[in-house]
């Protein structure tokens, strides 16, 4: 199983950025892909999670109504839409996957691609 996270980089407070993640090697149909996210100091925590069969997504309270998730299933991707980012969004995003339904919890995925920053400047 690979995962590839791209699409970071440095944006202004108000600003758009979209995060990929290319995901192979599954050999299921029932897969979760969630972007997970650490800031310096901070553990790393679930932004947003899609799994890749019914669409069935999650939200943290804290990127609701400004991040969405979507999913190209012919192309095995995930993107995250980032709108109206806060200096408070800027971490490190990771891309995630598992076997199975929908989880949001660190725990529950196997299989973890590189890291991407996001740095929103204030």
């Amino acid at each position: 199983v690979q995962l590839q996270a791209s699409g970071g980089g440095l944006v202004q407070a108000g600003g758009s950025l979209r995060l990929s993640c290319a995901f192979s090697g599954f050999r299921s149909s029932v897969v979760t892909i969630g972007w997970f996210r650490q800031a310096p100091g901070k553990e790393r925590e679930a932004v947003s999670c899609i799994t890749t069969r019914t669409g069935e997504t999650y939200y943290a309270n804290s990127v609701l109504d400004r991040f969405t998730i979507s999913k190209d299933n012919s192309k095995n991707t995930v993107y995250l839409q980032m709108n109206s980012l806060k200096p408070e969004d800027t971490a490190v995003y990771y891309c995630a996957g598992r076997l199975g339904s929908m989880r949001y919890d660190v725990r529950s995925y196997n299989y973890w691609g590189q890291g991407t920053q996001v740095t929103v400047s204030s």
